[in-house]
């Protein structure tokens, strides 16, 4: 085993890598940007390196700086968690040569599945379907268009080099094509440096599968089974669960089979994930990718079959071999996990980074809760929205979905809007329940119309910024919480009574302060950054209309027209950061 082993990577899977370096008594060595400087993951490694400025690009995308962390740490290995350089095969390659080992597949491996159009040759020389699609990449409109009236919409605009439904726009007609593809080249270089995207065949309602590979350096290679992915919105997983419902026996048979062509065709070694659409006939299956990674579901996984993923990555790039056979893999009940992510499920999952006043883990038996958060921190902007993962076991499905269920209820986090409001109704919504639902269920089929706003992010403030607080009355006897307001709310010296110290500022920040908008303001509704304005001053819109879109937390957000009128004042530029409640265009009376 190694002796010590760097984790290039922060949050929840940094704790999560470094946790299995513990266990197996390697010395682990956390790295950390800025604004992470006090995050969980630093405080539990064994040492910890500064990378530089919250920017990615300057800190955990900064190879160099993170090699020569590498070299000053002692270190003979690389854990590189999931994201950031996690499937980037110059990064292995550049470990490689560095004299220290990559705990993950080869750089080939890697490579030929980075490239989402090289990943479709090697699943059709391995002789596994694929959805229909274009051979190259392609940034020209009018060619994507020539290929919708082909193959029919809708179509898939998909990046070559990403994943996690980072830059995947779905189009419906050609007047959609040039808009969706520019946005996607766009979220795709934000995402993972490279902007090309390739075109496929959208499938109306099919659901998500994938299957969990491990290869060892002796070339065996298993599979652990698979995973439900399908509830989903804007192409990214909220509710990840193995097995998955209604699959026959036979069926996970073929995909496992298939999951090991694809793996064996390109000398696959380590964990990865082969993932496939599963058409409506609930038999017809088509290879999407493999991310060649550790993925966020693994728990799931590591739930129903016993098998340490961490662990089992580490031994195996360590030489120790698999320690396990297909016929030793065996499911056992039944696990589900929500990723629990900074978002406002009542406003299309909007991205609310912000300070966390109050968190409280659930507990119980089975019940895991992975998190790289806790009570005062504050979620940058600057990362995925992702803050935790809530991952319960039963002895089947139902008993899982009571026992997520009731652990939702547990869980306590307070000072920014989460999903958890959504999870809670995932797990009671009828068609979940019946194992029924797809990729488009969340957005197309299911009615959210009834998850309340949970509330302004600013703790301590109520309706129009007026001053509340929660406070725990008795009446006959039985205790009762209830929200006051106004003076009522107010402490010693005019405070809001509990209101939580003041949130650190953000070193470099630029932008508008929050305003009280008049009727006329278009103000933004999340800390982002702006990516483009659709309108200039003096264009006429409608409400609904496109106005600018805004980069939060990975994510582009389309603003749109709040009234009908004329576009008076646009507030910034490209490239501004700006505040919730900056106003980014004032839009007057037409005239």
């Amino acid at each position: 085993m190694f002796d010590a082993v760097l984790v290039a990577n922060r949050g929840e899977i940094a704790i999560r890598v470094i946790r299995a370096c513990k266990e197996l008594g390697v010395r682990s060595v956390a790295v950390y940007s800025e604004i992470d400087r006090d995050a969980p993951h630093v405080r539990l490694a064994d040492e910890a390196y500064l990378l530089g400025p919250a920017a990615a690009s300057e800190s955990y995308l900064n190879v160099e700086r993170i090699l020569a962390v590498a070299r000053e740490a002692g270190v003979d290995a690389i854990h590189p968690g999931y994201g950031f350089l996690s499937e980037n095969a110059d990064f292995a390659d550049a470990v490689a040569e560095a004299g220290m080992t990559f705990v993950g597949p080869p750089a080939e491996a890697i490579r030929k599945m980075g490239d989402k159009l090289s990943a479709r040759a090697v699943a059709l020389a391995a002789g596994v379907p694929v959805v229909p699609g274009t051979q190259e990449p392609t940034d020209d409109p009018d060619e994507a268009i020539r290929f919708g009236d082909e193959y029919g919409y809708p179509v898939a605009v998909k990046a070559m080099f990403g994943g996690g439904g980072r830059g995947m726009k779905v189009v419906r007609n050609a007047d959609e094509m040039r808009e969706a593809l520019e946005a996607a080249q766009r979220e795709a270089k934000a995402a993972f440096g490279r902007g090309e995207c390739y075109l496929e065949r959208y499938l109306e309602r099919p659901r998500h599968i994938e299957i969990q590979v491990l290869g060892d350096l002796d070339g065996t290679l298993i599979h652990l089974g698979e995973r439900d992915c399908s509830l989903q919105r804007r192409h990214q997983k909220l509710v990840e669960e193995a097995p998955a419902a209604g699959i026959s026996q036979d069926l996970r048979d073929r995909i496992g089979t298939a999951a090991i062509e694809v793996a064996r065709e390109m000398g696959y070694h380590n964990a990865g994930t082969c993932e496939f659409l599963l058409d409506a006939d609930d038999e017809t299956f088509y290879f999407l990718e493999m991310n060649t990674r550790l993925q966020v579901e693994h728990p799931v996984t590591e739930l129903v079959t016993g098998v340490d993923l961490a662990q089992a990555q580490l031994r195996i790039a360590a030489g120790d071999g698999m320690g396990l056979t297909q016929d030793e893999v065996t499911l056992t009940g039944h696990a589900i996990e929500v990723r629990i992510n900074a978002e406002e499920p009542a406003t299309n999952f909007m991205p609310t980074p912000g300070l966390i006043t109050r968190l409280v883990p659930p507990l119980g038996p089975w019940v895991r809760f992975d998190t790289g958060t806790e009570s005062g921190y504050e979620v940058p902007r600057d990362y995925d929205s992702m803050i935790a993962k809530l991952i319960v076991w039963g002895a089947d499905r139902d008993a899982a979905r009571a026992r997520m269920s009731r652990a939702l209820d547990e869980l306590v986090i307070e000072g920014i809007p989460t999903t958890v409001p959504f999870h809670r109704l995932a797990m009671t919504n009828e068609q979940f329940a019946a194992g029924e639902h797809a990729t488009v269920s969340v957005e197309r089929e299911w009615d959210l119309s009834g998850l309340e706003p949970q509330g302004p992010a600013a703790p301590g403030e109520g309706v129009d910024g007026e001053p509340s607080r929660e406070v725990t009355v008795e009446v006959g006897g039985k205790r009762i919480g209830v929200r006051v307001f106004g003076d009522l709310a107010l402490g010693a010296g005019g405070a809001t009574a509990g209101a939580p110290a003041k949130r650190r500022g953000r070193p470099g920040g630029s932008g508008g302060q929050k305003a009280a908008a008049s009727t006329d303001d278009l103000v933004a509704p999340m800390q982002g950054t702006v990516v483009k304005y659709a309108v200039a001053e003096g264009d006429t819109v409608a409400a609904g209309d496109l106005v600018a879109v805004l980069e939060a937390m990975k994510m582009e957000n389309n603003i749109t027209a709040h009234r009908d009128g004329t576009v008076t004042k646009i507030g910034f530029a490209a490239g501004d950061v700006v505040e919730s409640g900056a106003v980014l265009a004032s839009i007057g009376d037409a005239s």
